[in-house]
């Protein structure tokens, strides 16, 4: 029987469950953002979905995926130029090579997101076609050579079966650099003491992880780039595991080290448990699954006040979630994976399964060189573009808010501009001049 068009369909829904999570991204990162700059974060959303798939069509795809060497491909640019017979590193899926690129243009799409959630508040909007250029079409897909596409790691045996490691540890370090190069918001730092700032909307902000949570079945269970015969409800069922217990591990934490139930940990408990999870996902058992979502969840709350405490300003926790996270879930799928799952997918059992220290060695050295590799280049990046076009907002447009001063328009523009028949509201700083420059 020909499953080849049942696998086609089903890696065509994964993969809009993964483009899903661009509105995952975009209200978590509205909720834990001010409201004057909301509707920057949104345009900053859909402009970036767009520049990753219009870069990654033209080279990363080629460079990901493409025949090349241990370090990065050089075939299929623009998809189809040198491209006849698809590419070899995903031969192992019988679908035609249309939706093989859909699929992990979406990936692509994720990981630039996760960049940018380490800045919000403070950069300009015209940085993101560089840094999109950059990213999406070298940073990333040379991560993603090395592991999907016949690189060096790959070769080594090194297991990343949906990115913990490719994807998370990739976006988070290079978002990290740039949180480093911009600087801290106006107002976070008092007499070297970080101070909160709240975002507007706790409840968007956990909307946009339940959305994730959703999307993040198509991330997890489409990675097989198949579904005939394959195990995509154990996978989904570790996933969901693994995301429930980061969010009881960071409920504890959360109660223990900042003595309160805080709702945003919680949501980025959720995205600990997931990102970890993406990586050992096909490799592991489902009580694997919550071992590694607790551990997850756990490291995630103190690594918020660390990177606080170091004066970085990380406004969603973008470190701590996703990098934590993909860090244990790098780690873990040379602990955790079975000799069943190894054998099915070609790669090495973990050290509990009688791996030994090789699969969990070759493991920390791949996670030792993609998070460099991210943060050197990411660094780099930003500061070409800091010293170039500049990176960050002026003052005045900060204390106003991006959405005036960036797109002539509030996300809320009844909080901040009058509106006929609306409930007058109190004039906020900075409004007034920022109108009357325009």
């Amino acid at each position: 029987m020909d499953f080849v068009p049942v696998d086609t369909v089903w890696v065509i829904v994964a993969g809009c469950l993964v483009l899903l999570m661009q509105a995952g991204f975009a209200a978590l990162e509205m909720g834990l953002s001010r409201m004057k700059h909301s509707g920057a974060v949104a345009a900053k959303i859909i402009v970036n979905f767009a520049l990753a798939l219009v870069v990654f069509w033209a080279v990363g795809y080629a460079i990901a995926f493409g025949d090349g060497n241990g370090f990065a491909g050089a075939t299929a640019w623009f998809l189809e130029i040198g491209n006849a017979n698809g590419v070899e590193s995903l031969a192992y899926s019988g679908i035609d090579e249309a939706t093989k690129f859909f699929f992990q243009a979406m990936f692509a799409a994720v990981a630039l997101a996760i960049v940018w959630g380490t800045m919000l508040d403070r950069a300009r909007f015209v940085t993101y076609v560089p840094f999109a250029i950059l990213f999406v079409g070298l940073i990333y897909p040379i991560v993603a050579h090395w592991v999907w596409g016949g690189g060096w790691l790959y070769s080594n045996g090194f297991q990343d079966f949906a990115g913990s490691g490719v994807v998370h540890v990739t976006g988070a370090f290079a978002g990290l650099a740039g949180a480093i190069v911009v600087g801290a918001r106006i107002g976070k730092y008092r007499d070297g003491k970080p101070q909160p700032i709240p975002g507007h909307s706790m409840p968007l902000a956990i909307l946009g992880v339940l959305i994730l949570w959703v999307g993040w079945m198509g991330f997890n269970a489409g990675s097989f780039l198949g579904a005939a015969g394959k195990p995509i409800g154990q996978v989904v069922v570790v996933t969901c595991l693994a995301g429930a217990f980061g969010v009881l591990a960071s409920v504890v934490m959360g109660r223990v080290l900042l003595g309160s139930f805080d709702i945003g940990m919680m949501g980025n408990g959720a995205i600990a448990g997931l990102g970890a999870i993406a990586g050992p996902c096909a490799f592991v058992q489902p009580w694997a699954g919550a071992v590694i979502g607790l551990i997850a969840g756990s490291v995630m709350v103190p690594m918020v006040i660390f990177i606080d405490r170091r004066r970085i300003d990380d406004p969603i926790g973008v470190f701590a979630g996703h990098g934590m996270g993909g860090i244990v879930g790098v780690l873990a799928a040379g602990i955790f994976t079975t000799s069943e799952a190894a054998s099915r997918l070609g790669g090495r059992p973990g050290l509990l399964y009688g791996g030994g220290f090789t699969q969990l060695g070759w493991q920390f050295v791949g996670l030792v060189a993609i998070a460099a590799f991210a943060f050197g280049t990411g660094w780099l990046a930003f500061m070409l573009i800091k010293v170039t076009i500049g990176l960050r907002a002026p003052e005045a447009d900060e204390l106003a808010g991006l959405d005036i001063s960036e797109h002539g328009m509030f996300g809320y523009p009844e909080r901040f501009i009058e509106v006929i028949g609306a409930e007058p509201e109190e004039p906020v700083s900075g409004v007034e001049d920022a109108l009357t420059a325009r």
